[in-house]
């Protein structure tokens, strides 16, 4: 049997909806515009901007600014680091869900 998720080995930094959210877009396509991730998860501008500085000042997302013609072009793409985090945030979840079975299955 498997030690308890202690709270603080969820990742706080990708567990907020928003982030959560972005991670997640990420991990399925290897790169969005700011306004692919903007449309389909549907955030404003701005939140979807915050968020994505505190996934980058992690190193968990790279943001990737450029020009396409005269029209400013903002790229984003998870990073390995972000990647493993990703990765560990789910592995966690799912020992969540396994002690839940686990202790339901004992009742």
């Amino acid at each position: 049997m498997t030690d308890p998720v202690r709270p603080d080995q969820i990742d706080a930094i990708i567990h907020e909806r928003a982030r959560l959210a972005i991670v997640s877009a990420l991990a399925v396509s290897a790169e969005m515009t700011f306004n692919e991730l903007r449309d389909t998860l549907g955030l404003s501008d701005g939140n979807l901007s915050a968020h994505a500085q505190k996934l980058e000042d992690a190193g968990y997302i790279r943001i990737i600014k450029s020009f396409q013609g005269k029209r400013p072009l903002t790229q984003m793409r998870l990073t390995l680091k972000g990647r493993r985090a990703f990765d560990r945030y789910l592995d966690t979840l799912k020992r969540i869900v396994d002690q839940g079975d686990t202790g339901a299955a004992g009742s």
